[in-house]
């Protein structure tokens, strides 16, 4: 492990997790600009119009600029450079494989199945499913799916698109902190939403997710004309994709929320991709599994062959599940919203606390101060969120955003629009326990000052 880890790490992957660094190191790799995240709210046969009062959007900046900004991931190429680099540091890697069964079995998991018409059998001390909701595990090993409480059944409809327009180039929002293209851009309407993501390559994701009455007006079942009668009943929408030419059939997802009824076993464990999912809307899905993978990869390395081994799998089982059902909860509460936008940016507002305030302590060496996706086990903010998810008022959810907001989101003045503001971590820095000094060589460290 030691010397695959090594050697993975010298082979330059830091580089992805910037824009700018990226474009640097790997211009011949698709990316998309991810400034933050955009939200419009829509309503039926109703063209969208910028409100002087922003009350129908909200812009959340996760960079000052395009240097340090995030990415959206064009996976057919990040994904052959990643199996590359795995290659070259000594990893035994094949595809398309089908697996037909797994058996535990003697302190090993022994699995077999087909590639290319040959028996494939793989016998391991351990194996990490990372094979994505009702993946290899879950299905193989027939274990019991369980239900994500209260939340709402969903349909997703997708694909690649060529020749969107930015929404910009439609309705200008002037003045924004960012440009709303060059992010994760979500048009809500009541009982659903649309994610737009741009790649540079000309490409561009684009799907709905939405409420199973919904996605059944609509007929997502039948792909392509279902996505047309969408886009005639959001005019403006419309206009973004009137020009565009699909890359592939539409998918059709018509089940897509799934929680495993078990996440670990004495010689297996599931990243929390394949233990459960709920929904693109907020990317809670690489949070939850980047966790995990820091989770499980420190388990290995420390506690592999000992005693502890067992006990810190029951507890990393424990952890994946509630933090899904924390993700389920919020996102359900959104769905709830989504026909009134206003409560909508409120709630919203307590995944972007809960984000800002744990990726600040962690950038300072704390992550003890946020052990927890979406601070859910927080002795102050996790009771807080939920009365504001019972309850979602403008003083409940305030009530629950202030201890933690080092983004200036508690600010009502700022109309929606929240910029990356270096004043609001600086004075908020008692918040995670930091001086005025310590946040400035933070800010330093990671490039905030172009």
């Amino acid at each position: 492990m030691g010397g695959t880890s090594h050697s993975l790490q010298s082979a330059g992957l830091a580089p992805l997790a910037k824009w700018g660094s990226w474009q640097a190191s790997y211009p011949e790799i698709s990316c998309g600009l991810k400034r933050g995240f955009s939200f419009l709210h829509h309503r039926f046969g109703e063209p969208w119009v910028a409100q002087r009062d922003r009350d129908n959007e909200l812009l959340v900046a996760a960079s000052p600029h395009d240097r340090i900004a995030d990415t959206h991931w064009y996976r057919a190429e990040v994904d052959a450079w990643l199996v590359n680099e795995a290659q070259s540091a000594g990893v035994q890697y094949m595809d398309q494989v089908k697996i037909e069964s797994a058996v535990e079995g003697d302190g090993r998991m022994r699995l077999t199945g087909v590639r290319s018409g040959e028996p494939v059998t793989v016998g391991a001390e351990f194996v990490v499913d990372a094979t994505g909701p009702l993946g290899c595990l879950h299905r193989r090993l027939g274990l019991e799916e369980r239900e994500l409480p209260g939340y709402p059944k969903t349909e997703f409809l997708y694909t690649h698109f060529e020749g969107v327009k930015n929404f910009s180039a439609v309705r200008e929002s002037e003045g924004a902190p960012y440009p709303i293209d060059a992010a994760a851009l979500h048009h809500v309407f009541e009982g659903g939403w649309i994610w737009v993501l741009h790649f540079n390559n000309g490409v561009t994701s684009a799907g709905v997710a939405a409420r199973s009455e919904i996605a059944e007006e609509f007929g997502f079942s039948e792909g392509a004309p279902a996505w047309e009668r969408l886009m005639q009943r959001l005019p403006s929408v419309g206009e973004q994709f009137a020009e565009v030419r699909s890359l592939r059939p539409f998918t059709h997802s018509a089940r897509p929320s799934f929680r495993s009824g078990t996440v670990t076993g004495s010689n297996w464990a599931m990243l929390p991709s394949a233990a459960g999912f709920v929904d693109p809307l907020l990317s809670t899905g690489f949070p939850l599994t980047l966790l995990g993978v820091s989770r499980l990869a420190r388990l290995l390395e420390e506690d592999w062959g000992t005693e502890r081994f067992a006990t810190g799998l029951t507890d990393y089982a424990k952890q994946t599940d509630a933090e899904l059902l924390a993700a389920a909860r919020l996102i359900a509460g959104l769905y709830r919203s989504m026909g009134n936008f206003e409560e909508f940016t409120r709630l919203s507002l307590l995944y972007f606390a809960a984000a800002s305030y744990s990726e600040t302590a962690r950038r300072l060496g704390k992550p003890y101060l946020a052990p927890s996706f979406l601070l859910h086990d927080h002795p102050q903010f996790g009771p807080a969120m939920e009365r504001a998810l019972a309850d979602p008022t403008i003083e409940s959810t305030m009530r629950a955003i202030e201890p933690v907001d080092v983004a200036g989101l508690s600010d009502s003045t700022r109309g929606n629009w929240y910029s990356a503001d270096a004043m609001d971590l600086l004075r908020n820095a008692h918040k995670v326990g930091a001086s005025e000094a310590e946040i400035n060589q933070l800010l330093q460290r990671c490039g905030f000052w172009n």
